[in-house]
């Protein structure tokens, strides 16, 4: 056999054993993401890349659950914050060209900043310590409700209701919007330009992310005609079977009608559009490596030691660099969650958008490491979740009967206590942050409850939730034992203590 035929052969065993070693990791992908859709714990697209190749891309569930729209691979999805990552971006382009120093005072950019200690770098690492925007502008909104506040209101906001910052500038960390905003003003007050039209001209058309767009939180009636948005949903309870539209809940909507701020949270995408964002830094066509390694490490506070969030400038880096170096960046808000999750070491992404649930970090690393050859656990079936559809529809014991017999069968179905102790809160009407209308069912929570002390015997969270149904039942003797059991196991808990002693006050009324 000649050498050219050896060769050959050579490069169709090579090219044979790495193609089986992509589908293996591709079937392996697949059988991750979706057991996590069956198990109704994702919904939404992903992406996993390597080398800028996409090597698995897929579709779950609905873009709108009413009307019964799915999710398809030129859906756009809110992105949230990471946005952040753009305008971290942005600001590093204006350093790079020398129009801005990341360790001068933010004042020296944006007059009338109140806070001449905060320096660029502190923004971009949340290492300012300013605090939350509300804080400017809530007594503001409680005189005139109808108030659309944005970036133009947001110097003069600071100035008529100063307030005090958390901390001293880079000696601690607390991730908040408001540094975002800031810089922002910065941007625009440096370029002369547009915040949206800077990052349109200098961002999205380099990458040739054709399909980004600026887009606020608010979705009014004109977004809503954008064919194929993803809107993002809430399930109000664990055991729903369909969540509702965020935008429908006017506690949601209401805050972000008011709050059309901007520089944190803007922009809609797709997992292509975000993969171009994300070869366009592997190439160097936005900002030069000095300045990348920069924002990918930990901003360091003045005692030497890294930022508690492990922040860099614009991006969050993994503490564990077993599998190569990782930065990353998720975004969260109500009935949203999404992330873009960087290999920069092996030239790995994940990036995913899920609009009704919050598993967005779990499933990007669990998918990295499916990428280097490693286990990823299926995920299990959420009991909590199937017995809690049980009471409601078929009564208690039906739904203990289910809960004993799958609770058997660990490999499949995840029983977890405190999910279980939420949902007897969610029972009673004490899980309710949007103020939703509805009607405690009392009956309902103390056969979780119940059932939590039949299980756990030894967790006091048992015993005082029971306590906390019970109570509210009218059935204050039993109340009073269950608090006493409670505290046998936790002595020290001052909510225990409280309600018994107001149990045992009223005995003696």
């Amino acid at each position: 056999m000649n050498r050219f035929i050896v060769f050959n052969v050579f490069i169709l065993i090579f090219f044979t054993g790495t193609n089986a070693a992509i589908q293996n990791k591709v079937g392996k992908l697949n059988d991750f993401f979706s057991a996590m859709a069956k198990n109704r714990d994702f919904n939404g697209n992903v992406l996993v890349a390597e080398n800028g190749k996409i090597i698995y891309q897929k579709s779950f569930g609905y873009a709108d659950f009413p009307g019964k729209k799915l999710n398809a691979p030129n859906t756009l999805f809110p992105i949230a914050s990471i946005s952040k990552t753009i305008t971290a971006t942005a600001i590093l382009q204006l350093v790079e060209k020398g129009k801005l120093n990341l360790d001068e005072p933010a004042a020296k950019y944006l007059p009338g900043f109140i806070y001449p200690e905060i320096t660029i770098r502190q923004l971009l690492s949340h290492t300012s310590g300013m605090p939350a925007y509300n804080a400017f502008f809530s007594s503001i909104r409680e005189q005139n409700p109808e108030k659309v506040f944005t970036n133009e209101d947001f110097i003069s906001g600071m100035i008529a209701n100063q307030k005090p910052l958390i901390y001293k500038p880079g000696e601690s960390w607390n991730y908040d919007n408001t540094n975002y905003i800031v810089l922002a003003l910065i941007l625009e007050k440096v370029s002369g330009e547009s915040y949206r039209g800077y990052v349109e001209k200098n961002i999205l058309q380099p990458a040739g992310m054709t399909q980004t767009r600026f887009f606020s939180h608010y979705f009014d009636s004109e977004k809503n005609k954008i064919n194929n948005l993803a809107i993002p949903h809430w399930f109000r309870r664990i055991y729903d079977d369909e969540p509702v539209r965020a935008d429908t809940i006017s506690y949601i909507s209401n805050y972000w009608k008011a709050y059309q701020f901007y520089g944190f949270g803007d922009f809609i995408s797709t997992t292509r559009d975000l993969l171009k964002y994300d070869e366009a830094l592997y190439g160097g066509k936005l900002v030069g490596e000095r300045l990348l390694n920069e924002a990918f490490s930990p901003v360091k506070l003045k005692n030497g030691q890294n930022n508690p969030g492990n922040y860099g400038l614009g991006w969050t880096v993994a503490s564990d660099e077993s599998r190569g170096k990782i930065v990353f960046h998720s975004g969260g808000a109500i009935g949203l969650n999404c992330i873009l999750y960087r290999n920069i070491t092996k030239h790995q992404t994940v990036i995913a958008f899920d609009i009704a649930n919050q598993n967005a970090n779990f499933i990007a690393a669990n998918a990295i490491k499916i990428l280097n050859g490693e286990n990823a656990s299926i995920p299990k079936k959420n009991l909590v979740r199937i017995y809690g559809q049980q009471l409601v529809e078929k009564g208690s014991k039906i739904a203990a009967e289910t809960l004993e017999k799958l609770s058997k069968n660990r490999a499949n179905y995840d029983l977890d206590k405190d999910e279980l102790i939420r949902l007897g809160y969610e029972f009673l009407g004490d899980v309710n942050p949007f103020h939703l209308p509805f009607e405690p069912k009392i009956g309902e929570a103390i056969e979780v409850f119940k059932l939590c002390v039949r299980l756990f015997p030894g967790y006091w969270n048992s015993f005082d939730s029971y306590g906390d149904a019970l109570a509210r039942a009218g059935k204050k003797e039993l109340a009073i034992k269950m608090y006493q059991k409670s505290l046998e196991l936790k002595p020290d808990s001052e909510s225990g203590q409280k309600a018994l002693q107001k149990l045992l006050d009223d005995k003696t009324k």
